[in-house]
């Protein structure tokens, strides 16, 4: 087992990732990267880096596990408060006023363990009547993320967050949690996605991207954002993480704040 990442082996899987995914390890996340490689070693009984690595680039499936690894999947239900403010106070009375069928569908890309796009199903059915139909696309890069997520289980230091008028509405308690009612379940669909890459999934009203791009460099910062430009439909919503912006990049949104939420709209 290596002891140190030296700078040959650390620039070799940096690309690797990098070319893969658009994830960029920088000396700063350094030592994340090197944690992880330790701990897939020693789960592939592996003993040296040059073997992990030749692993990597004839086994697709071991990459996507190292991909998983790296990534940090951390989140909660309403997560930036003011976001959801704007979503039920804001967009959803702006789509509904603007759009010719009773449709919205929304794209939370990153969504991790779930939290995120059941917030926003919760949000959409307390806003619209049963003549809307909600569709709510959620994908991560992180396969384990995604069973969670599917399964709709919280522990009870999972739930803060959730008002207590949802969480009597929308969770049934179980022992140890609350699982979400299939009502809610139904209107997710989760599905594996690497956002180098298109998703080939469009008109969508609404993208929650939070908390992602900061993950990657300005190149493919850019080439994100604008592939989620082309899955938009004229007069959507963009959400990105409150620490995230999209100033200084070349894109074709516009910048909206609807009360003290800062958003991006494809008009």
């Amino acid at each position: 087992m290596f002891e140190k990442l030296e700078n040959a082996d650390f620039k070799k899987f940096r690309d690797l990732i990098y070319d893969s995914s658009g994830i960029h390890f920088t000396e700063v996340n350094r030592p994340i990267l090197e944690s992880r490689l330790k701990d897939r070693l020693k789960k592939s009984n592996l003993n040296t880096l040059g073997e992990y690595y030749n692993i990597l680039i004839s086994q697709p499936q071991e990459l996507k596990v190292l991909l998983d690894a790296v990534t940090t999947n951390l989140t909660s239900f309403f997560r930036n408060a003011v976001q959801f403010h704007a979503l039920e106070n804001e967009v959803i009375n702006q789509l509904m006023a603007s759009k010719d069928e009773k449709v919205i569908k929304v794209w939370s890309a990153g969504c991790s363990t779930g939290e995120e796009p059941y917030s926003i199903a919760m949000s959409l059915k307390e806003k619209l009547d049963r003549s809307w139909r909600i569709e709510i696309i959620a994908s991560d890069i992180s396969f384990n993320v995604l069973m969670k997520a599917k399964e709709g289980f919280y522990p009870d230091n999972k739930i803060a967050g959730i008002p207590p008028a949802y969480l009597n509405k929308y969770f049934v308690k179980t022992g140890g949690g609350y699982h979400i009612i299939d009502d809610i379940r139904k209107i997710v669909t989760f599905d594996y996605h690497n956002l180098k890459y298109d998703s080939g999934l469009r008109n969508f009203d609404v993208v929650f991207c939070r908390n992602v791009i900061i993950y990657f460099d300005s190149k493919a910062q850019m080439e994100v954002i604008n592939r989620i430009y082309e899955s938009m439909n004229p007069n959507s919503y963009l959400f990105i993480g409150h620490s995230e912006s999209l100033f200084g990049m070349n894109t074709k949104f516009s910048f909206v704040k609807l009360g003290e939420a800062c958003l991006y709209m494809k008009k």
